[in-house]
């Protein structure tokens, strides 16, 4: 026992020197691994991506796999079903008609053996083993005009290297409607299972793109007409000296015209140069004074905050129209009669403040 402990003390210390030396080779070339946050996560949050043979990894989560085989995507290789359940009934049975009839291979393993392949990750009792999906080059992303449509959103992704944050952003976003995800392709977390988990399936159904001028990509669509939005923490006197570009509350914001909202790394935010390139900078104000080390929110919670806040005025789905929808019944009548008080959030507007205050 004394022996294995030795050595296995040895194993940790020799993968801990090289896990240092890693950052610090990263740091002398001038790389961000990820700044404080990221470096405070624990290792058993950004385990290494479960890869089965053949460059094929392991889809797995009940959502994930249900929208991957819709949108048939990825190849799939084998559906993987937990055995023991007693019949399988809704999306599991779904899922297995969808495999069957693209014949791809079913198995039937046991639940320990579904942990060990997901190294212990939320399975539900599901997993695929598929192809990878990768981001697509941004210039596939069409090239939509300033004139087509002024309520247009692109997402921009700098340098987010938690999956389970890329994860929950790309599920904000296609839920409340953005238009394109543009990522930098240089220290970006790729779109691994663990996303797609995170995402809730989203992943598997919306386009991801990617650039590896972020820079250019963002002075090119600017000369084209939009406006380019960074996003920035609590703005504290320090940022309102160093910077001469405006810092704008997301609830004062006023979307008429294409625009770009930029996202930065967990830990360092946007980058001086992505930075340079915004127009403004959007803020999410704190309801109140708050102690040294909480004056920012996690980047998913922060860009479901501002996306809701710009989304919410899109053209087309007026106050009327979400407050129909809110009192709608389960089957399509109305709920009049037991009318629930729906409460409008100052985030929800459809003109500006001043159109508000004159009644318009």
């Amino acid at each position: 026992m004394s022996l294995l402990s030795a050595l296995g003390g040895a194993t940790w210390l020799r993968f801990g020197h090289l896990f240092a030396r890693h950052f610090s080779q990263a740091a002398r070339r001038g790389e961000r691994p990820g700044g404080e946050e990221l470096s405070r996560l624990r290792l058993d949050d950004l385990a290494p991506t479960p890869r089965s043979a053949g460059g094929l990894e392991l889809l797995f989560g009940l959502s994930p796999c249900l929208l991957a085989l819709r949108a048939a995507r990825r190849r799939v290789a084998r559906l993987l079903l937990q055995a023991g359940r007693s019949g399988l009934q809704g999306e599991r049975a779904e899922l297995l008609r969808a495999a069957e009839a693209r014949d791809i291979p079913v198995l039937r393993p046991r639940r320990q053996k579904l942990d060990a392949l997901c190294r212990h990750q939320v399975h539900q009792g599901v997993c695929m083993e598929v192809s990878p999906l990768r981001p697509r080059p941004w210039t596939e992303a069409g090239d939509a005009r300033p004139g087509d449509d002024p309520q247009q959103l692109w997402l921009v992704l700098e340098g987010l290297q938690d999956p389970r944050n890329l994860g929950a952003v790309l599920r904000s976003a296609y839920f409340l409607g953005v238009d394109q995800v543009i990522t930098s392709r240089r220290n970006s977390c790729p779109l691994t299972p663990v996303v797609s988990k995170a995402s809730a399936g989203a992943m598997e159904v919306m386009d991801v793109f990617s650039t590896d001028d972020l820079d250019g990509f963002l002075q090119a669509k600017a000369r084209q007409g939009w406006l380019v939005a960074g996003t920035v923490g609590c703005p504290g006197p320090e940022i309102s000296r160093s910077s001469g570009i405006p810092i704008v509350s997301c609830l004062e914001f006023l979307w008429d015209r294409p625009t770009l909202l930029v996202l930065g790394n967990e830990g360092s935010g946007l980058s001086q140069e992505v930075q340079a390139s915004c127009q403004l900078l959007l803020t999410i104000l704190p309801g109140w004074q708050l102690p040294p080390g909480l004056e920012s929110l996690n980047v998913s919670v922060a860009a479901g905050i501002l996306l809701h806040s710009i989304c919410s005025q899109r053209k087309g789905f007026s106050e009327e129209k979400k407050r129909g929808q809110l009192l709608q019944g389960p089957r399509g009548h109305s709920a009049a009669s037991e009318e629930p008080t729906v409460v409008r959030h100052p985030g929800l507007s459809t003109g500006s403040e001043k159109e508000r205050q004159d009644g318009g």
